[in-house]
């Protein structure tokens, strides 16, 4: 009963915020590209509800490989044995070369890659594709890494500094973009355990740092198939106090991604 109250409770805050034209912010983990949920996220962009998306660097992996090659994920423990998980050739040459063009022409990680896919002739997943469902939405999205946290790291070509200045580039178009989390804004992390929510208490410090303290107001909202520690207290419990209203959800993002997305766009599509 509570957890059903606090998702009624949600999807009337995104369809408020929807109205008063404020932020909704999703923070998006690997897990729920490599399940196959991007083209829900794209319909959310479509629909104009989203008006930023920050992805982890597992989610960009996924993301890119589903709309690059249709397919994603390896068998990390039989790869793990004889060092073959994570080299991928094309996948780690492709990503990286986005990010140092995306770095010698000023541009964040998630623009770079968003940019390389729409110069791809054969796109065999490009409608499942979150990164290129914000371009033609025109949202920003953002990509944040921990170098060597990714496969991509591995591969001969990753520049360190490419990816820095890139991400750190997206760091900072995020902490512009929380503004609009003021007075009735939302903010969901889908399946980002660790990199997402510290990015965002930090943007969320920026932020406040530059604006006498705001946002404020705001519902942040974690859906997760386990409670973590920081996305409980980066997200829901700390950015809240004392005038906003955090919650946890708990359950697999596949079941309960489409959950939301089904309440959301009923209760949009019944005004």
């Amino acid at each position: 009963m509570l957890a059903a109250r606090n998702l009624r409770l949600l999807v009337a805050a995104i369809a408020q915020a929807k109205k008063q034209q404020r932020g909704v912010l999703f923070l998006i983990g690997g897990h729920v590209a490599k399940v196959g949920l991007g083209p829900l996220v794209v319909e959310w962009l479509r629909r104009g509800i989203v008006t930023h998306v920050a992805l982890n660097g597992a989610a960009a992996i996924h993301d890119f490989e589903l709309a690059a090659f249709g397919q994603t994920s390896e068998d990390v423990e039989s790869g793990l044995v004889d060092g073959s998980f994570g080299m991928a050739e094309e996948t780690g040459a492709a990503m990286n070369q986005a990010a140092s063009e995306a770095a010698g022409g000023d541009f964040g990680l998630g623009e770079g890659l968003a940019d390389a896919l729409s110069r791809r002739s054969a796109l065999p997943g490009a409608e499942a594709s979150i990164l290129l469902g914000a371009r033609q939405a025109a949202v920003p999205i953002t990509v944040h890494v921990a170098l060597g946290s990714d496969v991509i790291h591995q591969h001969p070509s990753a520049d360190g500094a490419a990816l820095g200045a890139t991400s750190h580039r997206d760091f900072k178009r995020l902490a512009a973009s929380l503004s609009n989390l003021d007075d009735g804004g939302v903010v969901i992390n889908l399946g980002s355990a660790v990199i997402l929510p510290e990015v965002f208490v930090k943007a969320l410090s920026v932020a406040r740092n530059l604006d006498q303290g705001r946002p404020t107001g705001f519902v942040a909202a974690d859906f997760d198939m386990q409670r973590h520690y920081r996305p409980q207290v980066n997200v829901v419990e700390r950015p809240t106090r004392p005038s906003g209203i955090g919650m946890q959800i708990t359950g697999h993002h596949e079941i309960m991604f489409p959950l939301l997305t089904w309440a959301v766009f009923d209760r949009l599509d019944a005004r």
